[in-house]
């Protein structure tokens, strides 16, 4: 392919498809020499006879490819945060609910210690007992006070 202002000629490739053979049946390989006939005698006296054979070699273990240490990261780095958000919003929660189980102890002095001074000034004489409430009548007029 040729342009007309360049004139540099192109060289272009065409795919080759490639092709696979299926790959060729396992068949037994028969040892090239007959092994040696071994004997082995037994703890309790049997004789065992037999080939000795060598024990399957098992395929080297393909190492799997590393994980990134970036996806390592990120992916503690998420559950760090997760777990980070979760004690929060429990720390909150437990500090609310202490919030209002203190006011409504201080709410609950309140009324108790208010009915019960409330109960002895409001007595009649006779029926008071040995606590004393001073409290003064006190008068208010022209934004002064007088007791």
């Amino acid at each position: 392919m040729v342009h007309p202002k360049n004139s540099t000629a192109v060289e272009v490739h065409h795919p080759q498809p490639i092709t696979t053979h299926p790959p060729a049946p396992l068949l037994p390989v028969q040892p090239g020499t007959v092994p040696a006939v071994t004997s082995v005698v037994l703890p309790d006296g049997r004789v065992v006879t037999g080939y000795a054979i060598e024990p399957a070699k098992p395929e080297p273990v393909t190492h799997k490819p590393a994980v990134s240490r970036a996806a390592v990261n990120a992916a503690l780095g998420g559950i760090g945060f997760a777990a980070v958000c979760g004690g929060l919003l429990m720390l909150t929660t437990f500090i609310t609910a202490l919030t209002a189980f203190v006011t409504q102890l201080i709410t609950l002095a309140t009324v108790l210690f208010g009915g019960y001074a409330a109960v002895q000034i409001f007595k009649p004489h006779e029926a008071k007992s040995g606590h004393t409430f001073h409290i003064r009548k006190a008068v208010i007029k022209r934004n002064r006070f007088y007791s």
